[in-house]
């Protein structure tokens, strides 16, 4: 569990830092928005983690700490932040539109010349389960925007091959987590049930059949134990004893299961699954902030990966407070995304890791997507 105690000296002294009353603006968000773009490759279409903007020749694929090797989908959240901050800047849909299909066209082929596990097509070429549900969901939110049906079929794409793994596990109808069936946990199994409800609100006479998954997952999720006590959510199961593993807290654990069931909700006009979100919400802030703001146990080192997790769980935020708003969520939001203009922003809009601040040199394309995220979200309900 979070606690002040977990995070170093020098982090908790700059989290008494006052966040000031001057709200971010959409100028802000277009500065920090051509800011992710230096750090866009348009040969490949992919957006690189690497030390400086324009620096680097391609993704950069770990493990995350604490798991099994693998890679994470650190150039995704570049195209969701930019299809969410298009819905509300109509300037930045313009230039999105472009974006979204340099990467749809050169990000293939990049992928298939690698051969690596990062691949969007054909989505079954992934080994890690999550990474689909990324680029599902990063697809989804482009068709949001621009309303092109290429990229809402790569997502049912996606989602079918995700759909192959549910009830393959030992741990009831769950899914894996890699496709070398070595860890059961919550990311996997918050990104099919996401997925396949966010699909159920789009997918027009299969709109039943894509219902049906997000009902089962979320039954078999809420029975895996992977919610404890406090309402929050640890980072998988033992697979042996498919009981709860006790591993950390992380962030973006407790953002994915808020847009996922916001989109259920939707779905099937029943409020329970809103309730059920904004418990979790309100356990993860109690329990993940400092002051108000938003802290992960890896910082001031969180990877390629783990850099981008607090602004999964603002940009779900995000989605649960448009369907339901409260006023505590939106002051959640503006206060993070003031704090990371205020205090964790340098060089031409760049942002880091640590929302509080101090800004840790350099940024990079997970830093500044992960943070844009909550920039958006504060715009998009204020």
């Amino acid at each position: 569990m979070f606690s002040r105690s977990s995070l170093p000296a020098a982090l908790l002294a700059s989290s008494s830092i006052v966040v000031p009353a001057q709200a971010v603006t959409l100028a802000d968000a277009e500065g920090s928005y051509q800011a992710l773009q230096r750090f866009y490759n348009e040969s490949i279409g992919l957006w690189i983690p690497s030390d400086r903007p324009g620096g680097g020749t391609r993704p950069i694929v770990r493990a995350r700490s604490g798991e099994k090797g693998g890679c994470f989908a650190d150039d995704v959240p570049g195209l969701t932040v930019i299809a969410d901050l298009a819905a509300i800047d109509g300037g930045v849909k313009a230039q999105s539109e472009s974006v979204f299909g340099n990467t749809f066209r050169e990000a293939q082929l990049y992928n298939l010349q690698m051969q690596k596990a990062l691949t969007v097509f054909p989505a079954n070429t992934c080994r890690i389960g999550d990474d689909e549900g990324w680029w599902a969901l990063a697809w989804i939110a482009a068709y949001d925007v621009t309303g092109n049906w290429q990229y809402l079929a790569t997502a049912e794409s996606i989602f079918e091959d995700m759909k192959a793994a549910a009830g393959t596990t030992p741990c009831g109808g769950l899914i894996w987590w890699d496709k070398s069936h070595t860890y059961v946990n919550a990311t996997a199994n918050e990104l099919f049930l996401d997925v396949a409800a966010h699909l159920a609100n789009r997918g027009g006479n299969r709109a039943t059949y894509y219902l049906s998954w997000p009902q089962k997952q979320w039954a078999a999720f809420k029975a895996s134990g992977m919610i404890n006590d406090q309402n929050t959510i640890n980072d998988g199961l033992n697979i042996t004893t498919c009981k709860n593993n006790g591993g950390t807290v992380w962030s973006y654990n407790q953002g994915v299961i808020l847009g996922g069931l916001t989109e259920l909700s939707k779905a099937t006009r029943d409020n329970s699954y809103i309730t059920t979100a904004k418990q979790i919400a309100d356990a993860a802030i109690a329990n993940l902030t400092v002051n108000g703001i938003l802290h992960d146990v890896c910082e001031p080192d969180c990877g390629a990966d783990g850099s981008q997790f607090k602004g999964v769980f603002a940009r779900n935020l995000q989605i649960l407070q448009q369907a339901s708003p409260e006023t505590r969520y939106a002051t959640f939001l503006q206060d993070n995304a003031n704090s990371i203009w205020a205090n964790d922003r340098a060089g031409q809009d760049e942002l880091s890791l640590i929302w509080s601040g101090p800004f840790i040199q350099p940024a990079n394309a997970s830093t500044q997507s992960s943070a844009m995220d909550a920039i958006v979200g504060a715009l998009a309900t204020s």
